[in-house]
């Protein structure tokens, strides 16, 4: 039988399309129970540290970060999660980060105490959380040994690789984050990072078209520089 979406009365039509998306091939009761979708405005908080971890979350659109703030106010931030991504999956009670809307963003929130509910009607999902979990040790991994890169110019060259290799577009990166945001990612200031990114436009490595894009002209040289 062809699976029917329930209209949901505290939905809106574009909300309804993306559930009907998410959770196809699912009857209409459980879609009502398991994700309801939010939009989060640009530099918006969605969680902060400490609060209860009632809800993880998977991005449908935009760029989220997560992030900690240390006690001498710095901020680390710890990834950054595009479409598709899951964040806020917590073994404890509590948030043990915060996470922030880099950009305009929509996720859908699953509620954290209906585990049995998801993995016995979105098998799909179930396998997705397996995943994430193996993807979150690969990417803690990859972070550490990104920060414990000698140069600033290692860090930076390997953060443009990674999204470049994100990117629809061949050669044209476009970062939802600003400077402060790499900075904070690779244990840098933003100073450094801007001069590093100049230095590389000066050497003909990259393009800088505008403050939020990156061309990479000599991606072999930026591989070179990044290993």
């Amino acid at each position: 039988m062809k699976t029917q979406i329930s209209n949901h009365p505290s939905r809106t039509l574009a909300e309804q399309a993306i559930l009907a998306q998410a959770f196809a091939q699912k009857d209409a009761g459980t879609q009502a129970q398991v994700g309801s979708v939010r939009n989060w405005a640009q530099d918006q908080e969605i969680f902060s540290e400490g609060d209860s971890a009632e809800y993880f979350y998977k991005v449908v659109s935009g760029v989220v970060r997560t992030c900690k703030f240390l006690v001498d106010g710095r901020r680390q931030i710890d990834g950054f999660h595009i479409l598709g991504d899951i964040f806020g999956l917590e073994p404890g009670a509590q948030y043990r980060l915060s996470a922030e809307a880099v950009s305009d963003c929509t996720v859908i929130a699953y509620r954290k105490t209906k585990p049995g509910l998801l993995v016995a009607h979105d098998q799909n999902l179930s396998q997705e959380l397996l995943s994430f979990a193996m993807q979150g040790m690969a990417r803690a991994q990859e972070h550490s040994l990104l920060l414990g890169r000698r140069s600033a110019m290692e860090k930076v060259a390997a953060f443009l690789l990674d999204w470049a290799k994100k990117s629809k577009h061949h050669g044209l990166v476009n970062l939802a984050m600003t400077r402060q945001d790499i900075a904070d990612y690779l244990s840098l200031t933003i100073e450094t990072v801007s001069r590093t990114l100049s230095q590389l436009e000066r050497e003909n490595v990259i393009d800088l078209p505008s403050i939020r894009q990156v061309r990479v002209r000599n991606p072999d040289m930026l591989e070179d520089l990044a290993a």
